[in-house]
């Protein structure tokens, strides 16, 4: 009798890092890990040393158990959301996950372009830091999160609000000055629209950002750029970034005026074959998107989080990373061997 023919192993998935972006941040993200992962400790260590005296500050605000008033300004969530994304990506390539794509989402897509060398750390700290001040001349406002799809939105928007981002087909977030986004934020409640302020105090992802960079510019240096070495996904142009854009300085400062297609750019991918994604930042915002999608629930992709979704008890944080590494070997990845 002929042997049983064996049965075609099933491909191994795609492993996706995904990186969040403003609005994830919270009081001790991911500070459980510093002093214990030496990879995390010293990338973050790093990145305090290269704003300065705005570094100490940056480290007090982000290790207190109450975090600064202006903790979701611009001036503290980016620069930190940026480090503690790239010290998160180095902490878990170093111990041996070998990451296929990179994703990220608006400042997450900056961490996810310096992991795949588009530009080094060193770049990336300093253009961040020239960032924060030029979009201190933008007008005050915020984004808007709003649970329906762009087309129900579209009816309720009001002068001087824009889709500043698609995260999901019942998901987006407003953009505008802030005038404006109180207006369509009482116009979406009286039409029974569940709707909340997301953690940001400028009108990121909207035109009037494009007439802040052109008129402060020259604040913004151009450090080299290069293609990437890692397939890169971009919420911007809703597929794998090409080398030609990668390099492009004007496709990076133009991005605060661009809409985030997280959503699409994320089901486009999935699309492709199996993957596994992985949030390597703080919280699960993206690992909660990643779950709505039709790939995740069918069982032909797979999401997890390597932190908890809000700082917890000292140790929540090494436990979460430790569950999740054990998750990922269980998925297909080589075993890893984390630094703590």
């Amino acid at each position: 009798m002929d042997a049983p023919t064996p049965r075609p192993r099933p491909p191994r998935p795609r492993v996706v890092l995904t990186f969040p972006g403003q609005g994830a941040q919270h009081a001790r993200m991911a500070a459980g890990l510093y002093g214990v992962s030496k990879s995390f400790t010293s990338t973050m260590d790093h990145a305090f040393d290269a704003f300065g005296p705005a570094g100490r500050t940056l480290r007090e605000g982000w290790l207190a158990a109450t975090p600064p008033a202006a903790f979701d300004d611009i001036s503290y969530a980016q620069p930190l959301l940026y480090a503690v994304n790239c010290a998160m990506g180095a902490m878990v390539t170093e111990a041996g996950l070998r990451p296929d794509v990179l994703l990220g989402h608006s400042v997450g897509e900056l961490a996810a372009a310096t992991l795949a060398g588009v530009f080094s750390f060193d770049c990336g700290l300093r253009y961040l830091s020239e960032y924060i001040g030029v979009y201190r001349h933008a007008p005050r406002g915020g984004m808007l999160a709003v649970a329906a799809s762009p087309r129900e939105v579209e009816a309720h928007l009001v002068p001087g609000v824009v889709i500043g981002a698609v995260n999901a087909p019942r998901q987006v977030l407003l953009s505008a000055p802030e005038e404006a986004l109180a207006d369509v934020e009482a116009a979406l409640r009286g039409a029974g629209i569940t709707c909340s302020r997301a953690r940001a105090l400028q009108p990121f992802h909207h035109p009037v950002m494009r007439d802040v960079v052109t008129a402060h510019a020259g604040l913004l240096t151009r450090p080299p750029l290069h293609p990437p070495h890692t397939t890169l996904y971009s919420a911007y142009t809703g597929q794998e970034l090409a080398n030609e854009l990668a390099t492009d300085w004007q496709f990076w400062t133009g991005q605060p005026a661009e809409p985030v297609l997280f959503g699409p750019t994320l089901e486009h991918l999935l699309s492709s074959g199996p993957h596994l994604l992985v949030e390597a930042g703080p919280g699960q915002s993206l690992t909660a998107l990643a779950r709505r999608t039709p790939a995740v629930a069918r069982g032909d992709a797979k999401a997890l989080a390597l932190l908890p979704a809000r700082a917890g008890e000292p140790d929540a944080d090494i436990e979460a990373v430790r569950a999740a590494l054990k998750q990922l070997a269980t998925c297909g990845c080589d075993p890893l061997s984390p630094d703590f």
